[in-house]
């Protein structure tokens, strides 16, 4: 069984086209500004779902895919439940839908090598370069991160590169140029998405009894999405502000 958080249908910013996304229960990161606190915890408040739920979810909302829909798998952390995804996805594969996994790339076994061999693309959610500042952004390092995105490259395997700019934390020039500079050449990298930071979660830690630890800090303007931008677009051709 597979425990699901909650599902949006038609997503338009989890991939291409239009798409089921199924946001599963249970992450290993602590990022500050996470926008689902209430996925973090793998026996939180989840449906337990079977493969054919999910999968007969997906085929009545094929028609809508067209050429380039599908479904993506979102959270929380999709590679915590690998070993019971493994099944859906290669049911979908049978049935000809587009899969992506949304992913922070941290954790790395036999059953996520599956998992993303069997995945269409990988949405890499790569949330700083700087080791420091992404331990103190995510409390967790970014080492497992970097080696996962050099092993798409290595297999052949599509992926986007998403990143939450957050200003004092993320949206840093010096930290911005040393991912552009490591991830240049990458072959298999298709686009990189810039993702606003923003606060649309913050009901939910005040829901939870939690304290949300990015409180002073703004949302970013359009001058400092566009500056970011100009940034990545000196080391990649395809960059895009979600």
């Amino acid at each position: 069984m597979i425990r699901v958080h909650s599902y949006e249908s038609m997503g338009t910013f989890d991939g291409p086209g239009l798409r089921l996304v199924v946001f599963l229960q249970g992450c290993n990161f602590r990022c500050l500004y996470c926008a689902n606190p209430d996925t973090i915890d793998l026996k939180g408040e989840s449906k337990e779902t079977s493969v054919e739920d999910i999968l007969q979810m997906a085929m009545s909302q094929k028609p809508f895919f067209g050429k380039k829909g599908g479904i993506t798998f979102s959270g929380g952390e999709p590679t915590v439940q690998a070993k019971e995804l493994i099944p859906l996805f290669r049911r979908l594969k049978e049935v000809g839908i587009h899969i992506c996994v949304d992913t922070n790339g941290s954790i790395f076994n036999d059953d996520v090598k599956e998992l993303f061999t069997l995945a269409d693309l990988i949405l890499l959610d790569v949330k700083q370069f700087n080791p420091e500042r992404h331990k103190t952004l995510t409390e967790r390092s970014n080492t497992q991160t970097l080696a996962t995105a050099a092993w798409l490259e290595e297999n052949e395997k599509p992926f986007w590169l998403r990143y939450v700019l957050v200003q004092g934390y993320s949206a840093i020039e010096e930290d911005i140029r040393s991912l552009g500079e490591h991830f240049r050449n990458y072959k298999m990298l298709q686009r990189v998405e810039i993702l606003p930071y923003h606060t649309l979660g913050v009901h939910k830690y005040e829901a939870m009894g939690k304290e949300y630890k990015l409180a002073g800090v703004k949302e970013n303007t359009s001058e400092q999405l566009d500056k970011a931008k100009e940034v990545f677009d000196e080391y990649f051709p395809t960059v895009y502000i979600n």
